[in-house]
């Protein structure tokens, strides 16, 4: 049985949704639950869970002033928001779980199986949200995490090259030479970085803007990276590419 509790301001949302981990997700025990960052820090002291479900925004502050006020985070996070906003991105870059409003019953039962199922080391998960705390302050270098076999890999985004797509695996091309391969595919990534200076300029090729050396304009056009590596340019990448070109 996992210990948890319920961190949300909204007394409803907070019994919808412990009645469904009631109804889906038996191994969860809900020993609380929290409207206030006042009360989630001394429900998680008192009955020391394993996971908190958590939602973003709370009165006098969000999840993030909260997880800073926490002495150890020796527990899984599932965050819950009604909002698909900027923290979401950095969420996604720190390789946590998190919920939309109203919650899916489906979405909630694939989350606490990744908590249930989870291999990560307690070092790696301090380092994932140790990332995550890292990646919200604006103007701070963002760190990408990326899966590795059991393990994951925290890269500073602005050392990424390139990535590449290679049937369902991407591979991460850094500045030090190191080639990092993802069990993802590159729409994955694409998204994930379209923020970060990042253009795709191939359906097999996803490129870090701030990387490019030099763009060859011939009919079959490519790109010399800062590792001079070449990267060919689709049509649609070109035509992507000058666009950005024209709006810097």
């Amino acid at each position: 049985m996992i210990t948890a509790i319920i961190v949300d301001d909204e007394k409803g949302a907070r019994e919808s949704l412990a009645k469904m981990v009631e109804k889906y997700c038996p191994q969860i025990h809900i020993a609380a639950k929290a409207e206030s960052m006042l009360t989630a820090l001394e429900a998680i002291e008192f009955h020391q869970p394993q996971l908190v479900f958590l939602d973003i925004e709370m009165p006098n502050g969000n999840a993030f002033d909260l997880l800073e006020k926490v002495p150890a985070i020796n527990f899984d996070i599932i965050f819950t928001t009604a909002y698909d906003h900027y923290a979401i991105r950095a969420i996604k870059f720190s390789a946590i779980d998190y919920l939309l409003k109203p919650v899916d019953h489906e979405e909630l039962v694939l989350a606490v199986d990744r908590v249930k199922n989870k291999v990560d080391q307690q070092e790696i998960q301090k380092k994932k949200f140790d990332t995550l705390l890292s990646n919200i302050k604006p103007g701070k270098p963002k760190k990408l995490a990326l899966p590795e076999g059991d393990s994951y890999m925290f890269v500073d985004v602005e050392l990424v090259i390139r990535c590449e797509s290679v049937n369902s695996y991407t591979i991460f091309y850094l500045t030090d030479g190191r080639q990092i391969v993802v069990t993802r595919t590159l729409g994955d990534f694409e998204h994930l970085l379209e923020e970060e200076n990042f253009v795709r300029v191939h359906r097999s090729h996803l490129v870090n803007y701030n990387h490019v050396k030099k763009f060859i304009k011939v009919e079959n056009s490519y790109l010399i990276m800062d590792d001079d590596t070449k990267v060919e340019v689709s049509r649609r990448g070109k035509m992507d590419l000058l666009d950005k070109i024209a709006n810097q």
